[in-house]
């Protein structure tokens, strides 16, 4: 796929998910942006597949120039930016070629490491999954999350979720999420989270400004309800990640059971992003741990990853009764979710 092609794919992307601002932004750096800089050959060049689906050029570069809105580095590009009037099409690229080009070695930077998002809209997923968990298992959990970034998502019991007039999580939630919901309500059974932790081979500290800004950064301009929800899940973030391969560190935290507790292995819109080997390996380190699991000391994988449908798949794996369930879909920013789950 060429650069011109993953923009503008990428522009339809996030059209679609109602960010009608950075599909323009897009669109004008499909059209116009050329490898005559030094910047500017690299994202032309950049090897392997750069779409949304793998190394998702586009919104790094997306993330980049949002990163330097929010830090008040190209006031050009403020000044086109939400909330302020919009631009017409000339002077908004005349913004953005003025910041790519006088801030070229900070997105350079930028461009080195994938997405961040950590979009806290997806933590609907785990609520609902962690209250069907606690309902079918009657056990604490201890939480392992693969790809986690920021670590907010692991966060996902101190976060509330509203279903059709009920609400399921703490009384004094961070804040509480209410999708477009369709299907069965989750059961009422509250989860209990005895541990937590989760892998990244960038793990950002969301008490750093830098990493703050990183996960900030990713979130669209003219979306400002996100930045607003993911501002509140950073004030109440205190998951430990560690910085390493997801593999080996799966591999070391499934080796032994835990007796009197589920362990939750999950990824959300992360397993793309792991090399073919990676993947492989965390594989064979649940299909180990399924069969030593017992009753007493279950494990489970969830998965919210894209598969080719509509938004994305939620997958549950239960061992030892060895069961893949399908729980629904969900949209990839969590504005709808349609659970199937019994």
């Amino acid at each position: 796929m060429t650069l011109p092609a993953a923009l503008r794919q990428q522009a339809m992307n996030n059209e679609s998910l109602g960010s009608p601002f950075t599909a323009r932004v897009l669109r004008l750096l499909a059209d116009r942006l050329w490898p005559d800089t030094a910047l500017t050959r690299r994202l032309f060049d950049w090897p392997g597949d750069i779409g949304p689906g793998a190394a998702s050029v586009p919104l790094r570069l997306l993330g980049g120039l949002q990163a330097l809105v929010l830090q008040g580095d190209a006031p050009d590009l403020i000044a086109c930016y939400p909330p302020n009037l919009p631009c017409d099409d000339d002077r908004l690229w005349r913004a953005i070629d003025t910041a790519m080009r006088e801030q070229a070695e900070f997105l350079d930077t930028w461009l080195n490491s994938p997405p961040q998002t950590n979009e806290v809209r997806r933590a609907a997923v785990m609520i609902a999954a962690g209250h069907w968990l606690a309902d079918h298992y009657g056990l604490p959990m201890t939480l392992s999350e693969l790809g986690a970034s920021g670590g907010l998502n692991l966060m996902w019991d101190q976060y509330a979720l509203s279903v059709n007039g009920q609400t399921f999580g703490p009384s004094e939630a961070a804040f509480t999420l209410s999708p477009d919901w369709s299907g069965a309500m989750p059961p009422p059974t509250p989860p209990l989270v005895a541990d937590r932790r989760g892998v990244d081979l960038n793990p950002l500290d969301p008490h750093d400004p830098r990493d703050a800004l990183r996960l900030t950064a990713y979130l669209w301009a003219d979306q400002p309800d996100r930045l607003a929800r993911t501002r509140a899940a950073i004030a109440v973030a205190r998951a430990p990640v560690d910085k390493g391969d997801a593999a080996a560190w799966l591999a070391k935290r499934l080796a032994s059971p835990l007796p009197g507790h589920l362990h939750l292995v999950y990824h959300t819109i992360a397993w793309q992003y792991f090399p073919p080997d990676t993947q492989q390996a965390c594989l064979d380190s649940l299909f180990a741990a399924g069969q030593a699991a017992t009753h007493d000391a279950p494990l489970a994988r969830l998965s919210m990853e894209a598969d080719g449908g509509k938004g994305a798949a939620i997958t549950l794996w239960l061992w030892p009764e060895g069961q893949k369930i399908s729980l629904g879909r969900v949209d990839f920013h969590g504005r709808w979710l349609d659970w199937r789950a019994g």
